[in-house]
């Protein structure tokens, strides 16, 4: 069932979008995502032999998917123009829906702010070697200096 999986879904992807990429996540999905569109589809083996459970979602900023805004199980006996039907109508739900807050972005302010207030109390504008990081720089390299050193002169 896993190969014939996969065969379906590369033959769904060239009917559902011109760019993709086809992959097997860790749960043995099938997984179809369309990178300049910011969908995704997944397919995986139903209650039936013949059925298959058919899942759309969005992607995030970043890369990351969104849990799955819509599913339905459809059989594969029915052939791939049911099928991309199905991921068609499925797609058009996840466009639908409204966008999945970003969680970093309700504490993005208060990050912020956090992080200018920390940087306020250091003393600092940005990030910089300290003058104990500079002192640890300098005895590593004379040490490495004196052991070329003395390998170029007593020979080992």
């Amino acid at each position: 069932m896993r190969a014939r999986l996969r065969e379906t879904a590369e033959e769904l992807a060239g009917l559902l979008w011109r760019e993709y990429i086809v992959y097997r996540d860790r749960s043995g999905e099938v997984v179809i995502r369309g990178e300049h569109v910011q969908r995704w589809i997944s397919l995986a083996p139903a209650g039936g032999s013949d059925e298959v459970l058919v899942r759309a979602g969005r992607i995030l900023d970043g890369g990351t998917t969104a849990p799955a805004r819509s599913e339905t199980v459809v059989p594969l006996s029915a052939g791939m123009g049911d099928l991309a039907a199905a991921c068609r109508r499925l797609l058009a739900e996840a466009a639908a829906a409204p966008a999945p807050r970003d969680p970093g972005a309700a504490r993005g302010g208060r990050a912020e702010k956090a992080a200018k207030s920390a940087k306020a109390r250091h003393g600092r504008k940005g990030r910089h070697t300290g003058l104990g990081s500079w002192v640890v720089i300098a005895s590593v390299l004379g040490v490495v200096g004196l052991c070329a050193y003395r390998i170029v002169v007593h020979g080992g």
